[in-house]
């Protein structure tokens, strides 16, 4: 179907609008990182490197990033093993209930953060007695990070089917040979787009944070700690400038070999 010129120059004077509209403020963030004024102010009153010396030596963000890095790295693996394995249960071999199953997966990222956080809450203070700490932040973010596992390896499963798979077994390879030489080069994309969005999602989230971390602080938490102290301020432009655009990394990186495996 071939869209008129006028159509396609009002879609894409649209796409420019919306693309302004997601980017602009993110673009604010990064030019308050230099701003001298101790303030979230616009427009710069001057230049500085100044606040970006001070979150370089600031030993509490350095503390919660090493904190949140730990959490995400744990939770995206713990993610990849369990996701994978259900998404292979659901899709390679016959089971009664695959469309609830299926749900239940899934239904985690759904729910409202604020749902999940309490229920974690309950779960790991009340019933099993445990104290809040790193460990029951990891548990917490693996049920919301399967999801994303979980939904790029079936989709991989559905498009790769199993004839390969078959052949191999043909012809006399074991089921580790099998996996090693035909499904894993398959799921390779998949896996590293899945893991890598599983480490975004959980690096930024902080409601689910908030509820199962005790004393623990991950980067999120401490910028909403530090948000609105005056001295502290500028430093939380310079650390959300870089978490902007470090943040890119892993989306890209993502979208990139899962579009070439694809």
């Amino acid at each position: 179907m071939r869209l008129s010129a006028g159509f396609r120059r009002f879609a894409g004077a649209w796409t420019v609008l919306v693309l302004l509209f997601l980017y602009i403020p993110l673009l604010f963030v990064v030019l308050n990182s230099f701003n001298a004024s101790r303030t979230f102010a616009f427009p710069p009153s001057g230049v500085t490197l100044s606040w970006w010396k001070a979150a370089a030596h600031n030993s509490g963000a350095w503390h919660a990033l090493g904190a949140t890095a730990i959490v995400g790295a744990c939770a995206a693996s713990l993610a990849l093993v369990l996701g994978t394995c259900a998404a292979f249960a659901l899709q390679r071999y016959p089971l009664w209930g695959k469309q609830p199953i299926s749900l239940l997966i899934t239904m985690p990222i759904t729910l409202p953060g604020i749902v999940t956080g309490i229920a974690m809450n309950t779960t790991f203070h009340s019933v099993l007695g445990w104290n809040l700490s790193l460990l029951t932040v990891i548990i917490a973010h693996t049920t919301f990070c399967i999801v994303v596992v979980f939904n790029n390896v079936q989709a991989r499963l559905r498009r790769t089917g199993t004839n390969l798979q078959e052949a191999s077994s043909d012809l006399g390879a074991t089921a580790f040979q099998t996996f090693r030489w035909v499904t894993f080069p398959q799921l390779r994309g998949a896996l590293l787009a899945g893991g890598l969005l599983a480490f975004a999602l959980s690096f930024d989230e902080i409601v689910v944070t908030e509820f199962t971390a005790g004393s623990t602080r991950t980067l999120p938490l401490w910028i909403f700690d530090n948000l609105f102290r005056p001295n502290q301020a500028p430093v939380i432009n310079v650390v959300a400038a870089v978490l902007t655009i470090v943040a890119v990394v892993p989306v890209w990186i993502a979208q990139r070999y899962g579009d070439d495996e694809a």
